[in-house]
């Protein structure tokens, strides 16, 4: 069974359950994958979140049947997840613009989000550069967050560590702790990377670090440690880009083309592991190196 075709059954596994408590553990297996990377994969290549794409699609079908049965509003709501009918309406009116009871009436217009359903598009886009690197053991140390898979605002996002640590200082002291690039990486890059994925967390969360590969001058009183196993990566570098331009565009774009045009075609799987956001360059040019865990697939004859 390939990737799509995986991705696919998880997703009618969710359509079949609109009206139920979906469980991601289940999502996973139907997508022979982890939940974290289900997750993931699916933000990349639709920009949206799973756990938004489930709530518009719960609020659509709500709508057709507000429109088209004599359903109470407290039935629908109890029947897609909602505890009243005001959490309900507030959510119902955020997609529709409309309430409910406004549904029930003749000629309103609607929202639909209709089911995603994955299948290769050939785009005809450039080249994609990759390596495939199995790199030995190593450790990182820096700033650590917790973040939300379903982009919960309670919790702290790979964006906002960045944006944060720049502001206080705490970027420009991981940078001063962290010495000399060990000998194993290339000596153009810079001092700080991105890591994510490198333990588990609890519930729909996984760890986000800013970090500094530890080296013989290292300094690491006070930042988490972390250990990185030996791993296969399939490693994707960007083109150069502008510092002052910003790097989040280049980023998704690197991330959302190695979910949607590379892993659908390539006989590698994404595996369970610490993936990387390596940056290099100089003061004036960047440029990114996403490292991701794959395992080679078997060739069948």
């Amino acid at each position: 069974m390939d990737m799509l075709t995986k991705m696919n059954a998880a997703l009618d596994y969710i359509e079949n359950n609109l009206t139920e408590d979906i469980d991601f553990t289940i999502v996973a297996q139907k997508a022979c994958c982890s939940s974290y990377n289900f997750q993931r994969m699916f933000s990349f290549i639709t920009d949206v979140p799973i756990a938004e794409y489930i709530r518009r699609r719960r609020l659509t079908q709500a709508a057709i049947e507000l429109q088209n049965t004599n359903a109470k509003v407290i039935d629908v709501a109890l029947k897609y997840g909602y505890d009243s009918t005001v959490s309900f309406s507030r959510a119902f009116s955020n997609i529709h613009g409309i309430t409910p009871n406004e549904a029930k009436q003749s000629g309103v217009e609607l929202k639909a989000y209709p089911k995603i359903s994955f299948q290769i598009s050939i785009k005809g886009e450039k080249e994609m550069n990759y390596r495939i690197e199995t790199k030995e053991a190593f450790d990182v140390f820096g700033i650590e967050t917790v973040a939300s898979l379903s982009g919960e605002d309670s919790f702290v996002s790979p964006a906002e560590l960045w944006r944060k640590s720049h502001q206080n200082g705490d970027y420009e002291r991981l940078f001063n702790a962290s010495g000399d690039l060990p000998k194993f990486i290339s000596q153009d890059l810079c001092k700080i990377h991105g890591v994510e994925n490198y333990r588990k967390t609890e519930g729909n969360t996984f760890p986000y670090m800013l970090c500094s590969f530890v080296s013989d001058s290292f300094k690491t009183d006070g930042y988490t440690i972390q250990h990185i196993p030996s791993q296969t990566y399939a490693i994707f570098p960007s083109e150069k880009f502008m510092w002052n331009e910003g790097s989040m565009e280049v980023l998704r774009n690197l991330q959302k083309r190695f979910y949607s045009e590379w892993l659908p075609t390539a006989n590698y799987e994404r595996v369970s592991g610490a993936n990387f956001e390596i940056y290099g360059g100089d003061k004036e040019y960047g440029y990114i190196e996403l490292w991701f865990p794959v395992k080679q697939l078997s060739i069948t004859k």
